[in-house]
């Protein structure tokens, strides 16, 4: 059975030091293996403070970096492009502090921004991208970090969607991260498209097609989750949901309606399901 982890914008956006002391207890006492953060801002939540409250409930960490309009490695400035290294390198700091062996996410371009692109055009975008990634890949190669790349859905990005595009975009020194909702909308064939990223899946996340509770949904998750097993992944399933409560967050994630009876609820039976995998 693979850990199960839960990413802490089910709750809240943006993560606070006092909302970690809230919920990585719940989240423990659920039975949860794993909580993800999010570092939206440099700051936002002390990750020493959190590697302390992270070990005393026996609770392991993924972090997820975030790009916001402003967050840019390929067609933009070079002040832009080194700010989002520097960023990306905080990130790096911040999993090796919490004990993250990953920062996933969609590191390439902000969430949101898409442009028309010809093949050649996309074959110079994919080279910029791997300049600009393999500075930041080599500093996390060194402290232990794995940068794992999420492929988004066609509406909010338009270079990486598949993991097609992802292999063929990504230097060596970067791995994957699979989103089950972004997987649905893109692949014709999630479980295949997972057999074809063998070697290279350094982080999941799931949830429903809906984006809400995982199994609530039709999606083939044994033929998912085999596929994972084939290729030999052993990290966590992190359930990555949203409250539609925030309007920062919902909006973002254009989430316009309760996914769930409750956030608790969702985490809770998302959990179930995950075991019963």
């Amino acid at each position: 059975m693979f850990p199960a982890g839960v990413n802490t914008w089910v709750w809240v956006s943006p993560l606070t030091d006092d909302d970690l002391a809230r919920l990585v207890p719940q989240v423990a006492a659920w039975g949860f293996d794993v909580i993800e953060l999010p570092v939206e801002r440099p700051g936002d939540w002390d990750p020493h403070l959190a590697a302390d409250l992270l070990a005393r409930h026996g609770l392991a960490a993924s972090v997820v970096l975030v790009m916001p309009p402003g967050r840019e490695l390929v067609a933009a400035s070079a002040e832009t492009v080194r700010e989002t290294q520097d960023y990306l390198r905080h990130c790096v700091d911040v999993a090796v502090t919490v004990g993250s062996p990953v920062i996933g996410g969609p590191a390439y371009a902000s969430v949101g921004r898409t442009w028309r692109m010809s093949a050649g055009e996309r074959r110079g975008a994919y080279a910029e991208l791997r300049r600009n990634l393999l500075p930041v890949a080599g500093y996390a190669r060194e402290r232990g970090v794995w940068i794992a790349v999420e492929p988004l859905n066609r509406y909010e990005t338009s270079l990486i969607n598949t993991v097609e595009q992802a292999l063929d975009a990504l230097p060596e020194e970067c791995d994957l991260a699979l989103d089950v909702y972004h997987l649905n909308i893109e692949e014709k064939n999630p479980a295949l498209a997972v057999r074809a990223a063998a070697g290279r899946v350094a982080h999941v996340q799931v949830c429903g097609t809906d984006r809400g509770t995982p199994g609530a949904d039709l999606f083939d998750w044994p033929a998912f989750t085999q596929a994972l097993s084939a290729i030999g992944y052993a990290g966590p399933l992190v359930i990555e949901s949203f409250t539609a409560h925030n309007q920062t967050i919902a909006t973002a994630a254009s989430i316009w309606r309760p996914l769930a009876p409750s956030q608790d609820a969702l985490a809770t039976e998302g959990l179930a399901f995950l075991k019963s995998l």
